[in-house]
């Protein structure tokens, strides 16, 4: 995997943009958010529904024999934007306890809301898991 920078390009904080993969299997992850395996919430904050929805993220990634690292691009859609701007702190530390220095491509999307309540963040990826 090759983290692209043009020439003369300020180097992204906290994410890639561009990223060129080596053939492999594409996974395509649905939008997750903070709820458990029985699609339980346990809280209504953006830190806890954001560890759950990257620990979501990265189960199904597991699923077809992926790790963090092979995300190539997150997407994440947030309907909280003064609450999200206030986890961030949190968010980072949750981001390199689960992902390392891995960032891929991301954008990062405020809606009005999502679908499932009491949801505030929801993240969807796409990873290349290389050929064995």
């Amino acid at each position: 995997m090759d983290v692209l920078l043009p020439r003369g390009w300020a180097p992204p904080l906290g994410y890639a943009n561009g990223i060129a993969v080596a053939p492999g299997r594409i996974v395509f992850i649905a939008g997750q958010v903070g709820w458990d395996a029985q699609q339980k919430f346990h809280s209504t904050e953006i830190a806890p529904q954001f560890d759950q929805a990257l620990q979501n993220i990265l189960a199904v990634l597991a699923e077809a024999g992926g790790r963090p690292e092979h995300i190539c691009r997150i997407t994440a859609f947030c309907c909280d934007k003064p609450a999200y701007l206030a986890a961030r702190p949190q968010l980072g530390a949750i981001w390199k306890r689960l992902m390392g220095r891995h960032y891929p491509c991301m954008s990062m999307i405020f809606v009005s809301d999502l679908l499932d309540s009491p949801g505030k963040i929801e993240l969807e990826a796409t990873a290349v898991v290389p050929a064995s």
